[in-house]
């Protein structure tokens, strides 16, 4: 025998090894990780193609609102003493300046009409609103008001502002209006709250009758906006009633709405919420704006955050029922599983029928796997997550099927391996649909797989060649 032959031999009879065999298909499968790693970078891009498509549509409609306010803003005297270098002296001067105090009110009332609809560009699709807020405050000085270190008689109540914020200005609509003890206000842009980023608008009143006892506004906005709404609360009591005809809210935030006040249908839902300045931990005087509160876009749980943030504030999103990116996103890290146990099925009709099966033909079939993911991808965006789902899963499965009846030369044994891919497929789809048990029932299928795999393969010699084993 010539050393050629020999060797061709040798080579042969080691990949006929059962052990050999087996690291084989193990290094084929840790290759394939790479395009299915791939593959949820295309999930990831796509994604972010669709949040700045989004972000597009919604281009001068109006963002992610946020809406606090009123507030009531009293210039103020002030003595400021300062100390200067003068001839190589310290020398302290005394100025007065004009700076600005913040008096939230006792109680604000807010009743937010929330009007939805859906645009769409090509695939995408966001959901914008027009919300109508009709509310009243009530304002007062505090009975300790001169604990502050302010005096009254330094406040020039005839030049006071009552500010509203709001986070995106854009979405202002023309029919705004704000009346004082039944006096209607002009309403100016700009000057709003630190809430907002001092975005939104303000009016010039006299409060002078603080000093007589209180004052009453009453407002009507209307502002467009998309996905969230929060309001950022600051008073006495906050008590915001929010109504939509969207069914599919989500209740974010530092402060939920009350359990027996909020309802939710398929028509839609209306929740109510009463915050107090107690569970805000802020008085209602305050010499400075307040901190910036952003929108709070998804649920989480926060630490209490006694100023600004997202936990001063509180949250409604409209969301999407379906997240077709997050749900390709969890069935694309089941990708492992399916190429393991489609590789081990056909690993035993290797090993146990006899039937040979070369590593290129290992390939295109982990090829075809992931190549399932990519087809999900891009018909969920089209048709939805769950018909997408049938369809790749059918095409997958049928592309191996007919491709295993060639290889195994069998129908019969290419139906096991067609029925072996349904029933992962179908396993996988419960496994997206109970998130609350995927791993109990991922780990119980791959513990009965390899239990499986254990008997099947007990009695086989993985250290010799399968001429030898038959033997």
């Amino acid at each position: 025998m010539t050393e050629e032959a020999e060797s061709r031999n040798g080579f042969d009879k080691a990949e006929r090894s059962p052990g050999a065999k087996f690291l084989l298909v193990l290094l084929m499968g840790f290759l394939l990780t790479i395009p299915l790693f791939a593959t949820w970078l295309l999930v990831y891009d796509r994604q972010s193609q669709s949040e700045t498509a989004q972000q597009s549509i919604v281009t001068g409609w109006g963002g992610e609102q946020v809406f606090a306010g009123p507030k009531l803003v009293l210039p103020y005297t002030a003595t400021v003493q300062e100390t200067v270098e003068q001839d190589g002296k310290s020398v302290t001067r005394t100025n007065e300046v004009t700076a600005e105090l913040f008096l939230a009110p006792e109680t604000v009332t807010l009743d937010s009409d929330l009007k939805t609809q859906s645009k769409k560009r090509a695939i995408y699709e966001v959901v914008v609103y027009d919300s109508h807020i009709a509310g009243s405050a009530r304002f007062r000085l505090p009975d300790d008001f001169e604990r502050n270190g302010i005096s009254t008689s330094d406040i020039d109540f005839t030049r006071a502002e009552l500010r509203f914020g709001l986070s995106d200005a854009r979405g202002l609509a023309g029919d705004n209006n704000v009346t004082v003890n039944g006096e209607q206000l002009t309403l100016k842009p700009g000057r709003g709250l630190g809430e907002t980023g001092n975005s939104g608008f303000f009016a010039w009143v006299d409060a002078s009758r603080l000093m007589d006892g209180g004052l009453s506004a009453d407002f009507t906005v209307r502002f467009k906006g998309n996905q969230s709404l929060t309001v950022a609360p600051h008073a006495g009591l906050t008590e915001w009633t929010v109504r939509s005809k969207w069914p599919h809210p989500s209740f974010t935030g530092g402060f939920l709405p009350e359990t027996e006040e909020t309802k939710v249908t398929a028509e839609g839902f209306e929740a109510k919420y009463a915050i107090t300045n107690l569970a805000l931990g802020s008085s209602l005087v305050a010499l400075q704006a307040g901190q910036q509160v952003s929108p709070d876009s998804g649920p989480r749980v926060d630490l209490y955050q006694p100023a600004g943030g997202a936990a001063a504030s509180a949250s409604v999103n409209l969301i999407q029922p379906v997240d077709l990116y997050g749900q390709v996103d969890r069935a694309a890290k089941y990708g492992f599983l399916i190429i393991g146990f489609t590789f081990v099925a056909f690993l035993l009709f290797d090993l146990i029928g006899g039937v040979r099966i070369s590593s290129v033909q290992y390939i295109l079939i982990g090829a075809a796997l992931v190549l399932f993911f990519v087809l999900l991808l891009a018909f969920a965006e089209i048709i939805g997550f769950a018909l997408a789902f049938i369809a790749a899963s059918a095409a997958t499965i049928g592309l191996i099927t007919a491709y295993s009846a060639s290889v195994l030369s069998s129908w019969r044994s290419a139906s096991l391996v067609g029925g072996l891919l349904a029933g992962l497929y179908g396993a996988i789809y419960i496994l997206l649909s109970l998130q609350a048990y995927s791993l109990l029932i991922g780990s119980l299928l791959i513990f009965a797989a390899l239990a499986g795999v254990m008997f099947v393969t007990r009695r086989l010699d993985w250290s010799n060649s399968l001429g030898r084993a038959k033997a």
